[in-house]
C-alpha cells in the first residue's frame, strides 16, 4: 500500500492561500495584444491557481517521494470581480476520495464577499510517469 493509498486529508482542516491583487494577476495582464479588451480586475487564472495551491498544500502529507500532485478536473465560477489593490484569500477543504482523484470544495473570498466557488479534483502520480507521459 503507497503512502497516498494510507493518507486522506482531514474533511475539517480548510487550507487558504492569500493573493495580493496587483496589475500583475489581472485579466488585462493576460492580453498579448494591446487591442484585446481584457478588463482590469483579477483574473480567473489566476484565482484557480490559489484554489489549486491550497488544494496541492492538503494533499501535501500524501505525497511520497518521487511522486506529485496533478490537477485532474476543475469545476469552478468566478461570481465577482476584484479590483486592483484588494485582498484575495482562496480556500480548499477535501471532500472526498473517489480513487484515483481526491475531491476539494473550493471557494474564494475578497475583503467584501465570495468571488468564486466550485470543485477540484487532484491526482498523485509518479514524477518519472508524468515526464514519460510529456516527452511521449
Amino acid at each position: 500500500m503507497s503512502q497516498s493509498d494510507r493518507f486522506l486529508p482531514d474533511t475539517d482542516t480548510v487550507e487558504t492561500i492569500n493573493i495580493d491583487v496587483t496589475e500583475q494577476v489581472t485579466a488585462k495582464a493576460l492580453a498579448d495584444d494591446p487591442s484585446e479588451s481584457l478588463p482590469d480586475m483579477f483574473a480567473t487564472p489566476f484565482m484557480i491557481a490559489g484554489m489549486e495551491r491550497a488544494c496541492a498544500a492538503l494533499l501535501g502529507p500524501a505525497i511520497a517521494e518521487g511522486q506529485v500532485s496533478v490537477g485532474a478536473k476543475i469545476d469552478v465560477s468566478h461570481l465577482a470581480p476584484t479590483p486592483v489593490g484588494g485582498h484575495v484569500k482562496c480556500h480548499a477543504r477535501f471532500s472526498d476520495h473517489q480513487a484515483p482523484l481526491y475531491w476539494f470544495d473550493v471557494w474564494a473570498e475578497d475583503e467584501r464577499r465570495t468571488i468564486g466557488k466550485g470543485r477540484i479534483a487532484r491526482a498523485i502520480l509518479n514524477t518519472a510517469d508524468l515526464t514519460a507521459r510529456a516527452n511521449s
